[in-house]
């Protein structure tokens, strides 16, 4: 296993393969770095060196009770691109992943880095507050407290199914998917996933988002049911410097997955330009 060690004793797994310039991947909440195969082997394949690690608590890195919180998240990641010695780096997020991104982008990537896509992601914020009503209402985060306290593994079966839109008429369930995403969320720390969802529906990015000045593609479905689109992305878009908004019709959260024969070269449409 690769792997390095924090500041603070945690070990962070990671993936590096190939060479070329550097793509990175940051995952969603509960999952890790395996969520990104299809895009790691894809742009690989085109030529590109493929980064992807799992944040603290998720995946194969430690299972830590404390430091889950955007801050240490990208402090993480920092520590990291330090050791690799990363330099005109691409950076993409998914959804927790896209905050974790941005946050890293605006405060740890001055020199290091390229461009920037966002897929699915949460900023600027999702917890609905004065400053932010548009927002989802407290409930809906202390609901996926709940479940997860109670019975993670069975909270963890059904997410899956609104997460890639299976509910959807037309849309019939993937056994494969929804086990493989299982499978990475029960990989993490209770403890860390617990405290994640705070992380990712609290954390205020507006300031992080108006620091940004790379190129930021801004891609989000539509129909995603876990991170509504009015509330990110069109959002978002306007706050960047340098933002192109991509909409993609009828498309979930996971549309990495489920429509990635779209997503993919649209990103290396992106990477190219």
């Amino acid at each position: 296993m690769q792997s390095i060690t924090t500041k603070d004793g945690t070990e962070i797994y990671y993936k590096d393969w190939g060479k070329g310039q550097p793509i990175v991947f940051h995952h969603g909440w509960p999952l890790s770095s395996d969520d990104w195969d299809t895009q790691m082997l894809y742009f690989l394949d085109q030529g590109y060196r493929v980064i992807a690690h799992d944040r603290r608590g998720h995946g194969r890195s430690s299972q830590t009770a404390t430091g889950n919180d955007m801050d240490t998240y990208a402090a993480d990641f920092a520590e990291l691109a330090a050791h690799l010695d990363l330099r005109d780096a691409i950076h993409v997020g998914h959804s927790t992943g896209g905050g974790e991104a941005a946050h890293y982008v605006a405060r740890h990537g001055a020199g290091r880095v390229a461009k920037l896509a966002l897929i699915g992601a949460v900023p600027p914020q999702m917890l609905k507050t004065a400053a932010n009503p548009g927002g989802l209402p407290r409930e809906v985060f202390d609901g996926i407290r709940k479940g997860l306290a109670a019975n993670r593994a069975g909270f963890y079966w059904d997410f899956p199914v609104p997460f890639y839109g299976y509910n959807r008429p037309g849309t019939p369930l993937a056994e494969p998917v929804r086990a493989n995403w299982w499978r990475q969320a029960m990989m993490g720390g209770a403890k860390a996933q617990y405290d994640c969802i705070a992380a990712f529906s609290e954390t205020d990015f507006t300031d992080d988002l108006k620091r940004i000045e790379v190129p930021t593609l801004v891609m989000h479905g539509d129909d995603d049911q876990i991170v509504p689109i009015a509330d990110s992305a069109l959002l978002s878009s306007k706050l960047l410097r340098n933002a192109t908004l991509k909409i993609y019709k009828g498309y979930p959260h996971g549309m990495c997955t489920t429509h990635a024969d779209v997503i993919n070269p649209d990103l290396l449409a992106f990477f190219r330009s």
